[in-house]
């Protein structure tokens, strides 16, 4: 197991950029470290909460800043009504005016970048690169790339690390940095998203540690061990939850002195993104993960 920065890495695939490194400058004050991610907030952003009224995305930033004097967000892809360039200005305004920046962006996938069709793994690619370019305009330092299922076909190592050299390739070059996410156990599963990230070998390309995602998919040392692993491979963006209830209605709780271990043993100076993903009300759910991730911070 890896212990140091880069420590992990093999030689390139061919292609692969190897010339550059991110050099994202962290805040060390624990609370500016601190991000609030829009997901947990999904029913309010599509007016299924909040008496219908729903939260438009432009909005959210001072509705984040008002709620929990936090200044940094990890809006979901699918937040955004619009990849249109008047759309990302007026949103990239709209964090300006409330003093706020976008520290990741976990977006989503239409098509499967391990798809046995060709073509499809071409959108894939394609599709991830318009994500690339929408962090670019909003001022975000990376994305989350989500590895779609493809139909009758289990993750394929050898064709993902093919697909996402070429998007890593196309991102270092705008100097966005590429994160995997432990996001489900079928075809985002922690080990496997490690093996991923050391075959493509590159700087622009790392993991994105949910600290409750594996847990309520797997057994707890699956899990822990799954979430040390990618805290080795971690740079920018990480995922805080303290519980979360699985398919089966099983309510599972995170080991929270133990998760943020990890993140002190593998040195993780980035960002820890509120992801509350729970039963009750996200707001006093994210309230909660604040203050005991300062406490840990």
């Amino acid at each position: 197991m890896a212990t140091a920065t880069g420590a992990w890495l093999k030689p390139a695939l061919a292609g692969a950029n190897t010339n550059s490194n991110p050099n994202l400058k962290f805040p060390s004050e624990p609370r500016q470290r601190i991000a609030i991610a829009s997901y947990p907030f999904r029913e309010f952003m599509s007016g299924q909460r909040n008496n219908g009224n729903p939260i438009d995305l432009n909005d959210f930033p001072a509705h984040i800043v008002e709620r929990f004097d936090i200044h940094k967000i990890e809006p979901w892809g699918r937040h955004f009504t619009s990849l249109d360039p008047k759309y990302l200005e007026d949103f990239r305004a709209a964090l300006d005016k409330a003093g706020t920046t976008v520290v990741n962006i976990p977006t989503y996938n239409d098509y499967s970048p391990y798809a046995v069709d060709r073509l499809e793994r071409e959108q894939a690619v394609a599709f991830n690169k318009k994500w690339v370019d929408v962090a670019v305009a909003v001022g975000s330092p990376s994305i989350r790339s989500n590895p779609r299922q493809a139909r009758g076909a289990k993750p394929d190592l050898g064709l993902l690390a093919e697909s996402l050299t070429r998007l890593v390739e196309y991102a270092a070059a705008k100097n966005i940095v590429v994160t995997l996410e432990n996001d489900n156990p079928v075809n985002s599963d922690p080990f496997f998203m490690v093996q991923v990230i050391e075959k493509v070998n590159s700087p622009w390309l790392r993991a994105l540690p949910d600290f409750g995602n594996t847990l309520a998919a797997k057994d707890p040392d699956y899990a822990y061990r799954g979430l040390d692993e990618m805290f080795a491979h971690a740079y920018c963006i990480s995922h805080v939850k303290s519980s979360e209830t699985n398919r089966n209605g099983i309510t599972v709780h995170v080991d929270m002195a133990k998760a943020f271990g990890y993140m002190k043993q593998h040195g993780y100076k980035g960002y820890c993104s509120m992801e509350w993903d729970d039963k009750g009300d996200p707001y006093l759910g994210t309230e909660e993960l604040i203050n005991t991730t300062l406490r840990y911070l």
